[in-house]
């Protein structure tokens, strides 16, 4: 392949080790308390050559972007990031200035001198993956921290520099579960966390919960319960002036995840690591899941790459329609070809808003995200599909 990249682009970074796996957890990991830091780097060099070659450039673009993810980045330790910083910048263009470089961390794994070692690395923004402060919570999700220590990783974050920090919530726990969702969204209020990423517990079949639920062992909450939770998320949070900018996501101005809204409005993107997707002309590709896979193919310098797909014009249609109606930006109708009289009664349910052309969903809308896009989806073939896919 010898497609094009624009003048910056996006990197998403894979680090798959974690202490233990989640049960709940579906993400490519590896468990592993002492990580092989050295042969993870390596085999990362070897999957940029790969890009290199395959783009036909001894340089890649400038980064925008930079989304370290896992899995647990914080057994990275402060070697690895300065390593990952070293292999980067003897390929991309760095600007430190303008750059956003998100790193995830585990508040149990997140040491002040760790913290520290990233912003000296280039590291400016902090992903705590908290997601409760209930003690009792915690436990029955299988995460090694409690609420003390979920407090402490904040305060040290700042300690180290961090004034752009983002936590995650999850909610919809299984209803045997004791826990307050609102303690827990009002405590993270009292620390004063700029942006906080609210997600659903979802029980997913390759996962020990998702065993649980069907062996009947565990109950997970019902649709009114789900829906409950999700907007007292709402009320609480923009009570606070966190925007609620995308389903799951919300923000204080200027704290906004900027590398998410890359792929949010279909920009191209590289991603590193096994399991890793890039999206660079007009092409999809992925790696290679599992680590010890992906580690054998990088050291035999055989590709690290496991599939690739072109969308089509009209699967490319419907993934900005999806993507669009899934940020408060919403989408133009005329762009797609979408008469307002088709979503007249999601407007008039409370469910959508109308102004100047352009359709944003609400809160609620966004609890009925996938169906009104199977809707508006199932209209277009009604009619043909007047408009061209390829405007998307």
């Amino acid at each position: 392949m010898a497609a094009a990249l624009p003048d910056s682009v996006s990197l998403y970074v894979h680090v798959p080790f974690c202490t233990r796996r989640c049960h709940y957890c579906d993400f490519a990991v590896t468990a592993s308390a002492d990580p092989p830091i050295r042969d993870w780097l390596e085999a990362l060099a070897e999957d940029l050559n790969q890009w290199q070659a395959e783009l036909g450039t001894p340089r890649l673009p400038r980064l925008d972007t930079i989304f370290v993810g896992g899995g647990t980045p914080s057994l990275l330790g402060a070697a690895g990031m300065e390593g990952l910083r070293r292999l980067l910048e003897d390929r991309f263009p760095l600007d430190p200035g303008t750059i956003e470089w998100t790193a995830e961390a585990n508040p149990n794994s997140l040491t002040l001198d760790t913290a520290r070692a990233w912003r000296e690395a280039g590291v400016n923004r902090l992903s705590l993956g908290v997601q409760s402060f209930d003690d009792r919570a915690l436990q029955w999700l299988g995460r090694l921290h409690d609420r003390n220590e979920a407090s402490g990783a904040i305060e040290r974050a700042r300690a180290a520099g961090f004034e752009n920090l983002s936590i995650d919530l999850i909610f919809g726990l299984p209803t045997g579960v004791a826990r307050s969702w609102r303690d827990d969204l009002e405590h993270a209020m009292e620390l004063a966390v700029p942006h906080l990423s609210a997600y659903g517990l979802t029980a997913e079949h390759r996962t020990a919960l998702g065993s649980w639920v069907s062996a009947g062992r565990v109950q997970m909450p019902d649709q009114e319960q789900y829906e409950r939770e999700y907007l007292t998320a709402v009320e609480i949070l923009e009570m606070h002036d966190l925007k609620h900018y995308e389903v799951s996501n919300f923000a204080t101005s200027g704290h906004e995840c900027r590398h998410n809204w890359h792929y949010w409005i279909g920009s191209e993107y590289l991603g590193v690591g096994p399991s890793s997707h890039s999206f660079v002309g007009g092409r999809r590709s992925w790696n290679v899941r599992e680590w010890s896979a992906y580690r054998l193919a990088a050291r035999e310098r055989s590709s690290v790459r496991e599939g690739h797909e072109e969308p089509t014009p009209e699967q490319r249609r419907l993934e900005s329609l999806w993507l669009g109606l899934r940020t408060r930006r919403g989408i133009e109708l005329a762009r797609f070809g979408i008469p307002e009289r088709a979503v007249a009664s999601w407007i008039g349910a409370g469910r959508a808003v109308l102004a100047g052309g352009r359709l944003r969903l609400t809160s609620r809308g966004w609890l009925l995200l996938d169906e009104l896009v199977t809707e508006l989806s199932a209209r277009d073939d009604e009619a043909g599909d007047p408009v061209n896919g390829g405007r998307a």
